[in-house]
């Protein structure tokens, strides 16, 4: 009865209205119990008389009958109302306590209560939410520190190779003056790439946010620009490099310093995992520049075919923590930011493929 009850009466009423009907109830309960006992204790009378101890026995038996009845009332008010909400509300205040927000809580009533408990869910949603937006802005912080400290080091490497380049030759008057400005202006770039890199870190809050500036770019002086930083990337891990290029006498308006960041990850995720050679192909289009990227080694699993493009995947291995290499995913970022995309794919020959575009 009191299941019966509940379901179709007490979970359509507010607390209030719940609370009248459990007072009335109980009054017609106390009303009907204290009629017994009038009845009990006339029968009482006309079997021994007007004893002493019969008033005080239907007086006390009222109060008791009285008492019984609020207590009833408070309990069952408590048990229908109050019980379940407030357990469900205590365990996930425990949850929240101990960081998990992980859960949901629903209440099947129309009263204050359920109001309560659908507040508290979505409080505890946006909580869920806002913590994962938190995490998310970390991690993409720790992502893109690893990133700029992985950037700074190719130019680095390149000046450093030319110094030393400098310094073997020039004493021995072994280079000519065209030869040493060339190498002037070429590491002039990589310093200026530097700077741009110390600006970005300062203002960038996300990799989407990464700026693009497109201006019209030369393609022969700037894909040799590039093949050297390749051949720099390439020898270090004891590598040969081969470019070729597709319609070179043309100009097109490209961010240069995104897309040799882009190129340079690519070629030393392919040197590092190259037989003996990478190659490039430069294609370039009325609109946009495709560089494809080769070598002779293994090529992709066919779970990498799928997974490599996600962050900071390298093969059976998962490292979140630390920035081994750009990683394909971030290329694809910058390829997506810039008009363009990436694919990765299995050459023909064999050996891996990637294939950045770069759009204007």
């Amino acid at each position: 009865m009191a299941k019966l009850v509940n379901r179709l009466l007490l979970r359509r009423l507010n607390l209030l209205q719940s609370f009248v009907l459990l007072c009335i109830l109980t009054l017609l309960a106390v009303l009907a119990m204290i009629t017994v006992e009038f009845g009990w204790a006339e029968i009482l009378r006309e079997r021994f008389g007007e004893a002493d101890w019969l008033l005080p026995s239907l007086v006390a038996a009222v109060l008791l009958t009285v008492a019984a009845g609020i207590v009833a009332m408070a309990v069952l008010f408590y048990s229908w109302k109050l019980k379940r909400p407030l357990t469900i509300l205590m365990q996930a205040s425990k949850k929240i306590s101990a960081n998990d927000l992980g859960f949901s809580i629903s209440y099947d009533s129309r009263d204050e209560m359920g109001k309560l408990i659908a507040v508290f869910e979505n409080m505890r949603s946006q909580l869920e939410i806002n913590l994962k937006a938190l995490w998310r802005s970390v991690e993409e912080r720790k992502q893109l520190n690893a990133i700029f400290a992985h950037d700074l080091r190719t130019p680095l490497s390149v000046l450093k190779g030319y110094a030393e380049f400098l310094a073997t030759y020039v004493p021995e008057k072994k280079l000519s003056e065209e030869k040493i400005l060339d190498l002037i202006h070429t590491m002039n770039l990589h310093i200026v790439r530097l700077e741009n890199y110390a600006e970005a870190m300062s203002s960038i809050q996300k990799l989407e946010d990464t700026p693009v500036h497109r201006d019209p770019v030369d393609i022969i002086p700037f894909t040799a620009l590039l093949d050297d930083s390749a051949k720099q990337i390439a020898s270090q891990f004891g590598k040969n490099f081969v470019s070729s290029i597709n319609n070179a006498d043309s100009e097109i308006s490209l961010d240069a310093h995104v897309v040799m960041q882009v190129f340079e990850n690519l070629v030393a995720n392919a040197a590092r995992y190259a037989t003996s050679q990478v190659n490039a192909r430069f294609i370039i289009r009325e609109a946009s520049m495709d560089i494809a990227v080769t070598d002779d080694g293994p090529g992709f699993s066919n779970e990498a075919l799928n997974k490599a493009a996600l962050p900071f995947y390298r093969g059976d291995m998962w490292d979140a923590t630390e920035h081994r290499g750009l990683g394909l995913y971030v290329c694809k970022v910058l390829c997506e930011v810039h008009g363009g995309s990436l694919q990765v794919e299995n050459g023909p020959q064999g050996g891996a493929c990637v294939t950045a575009s770069f759009g204007s």
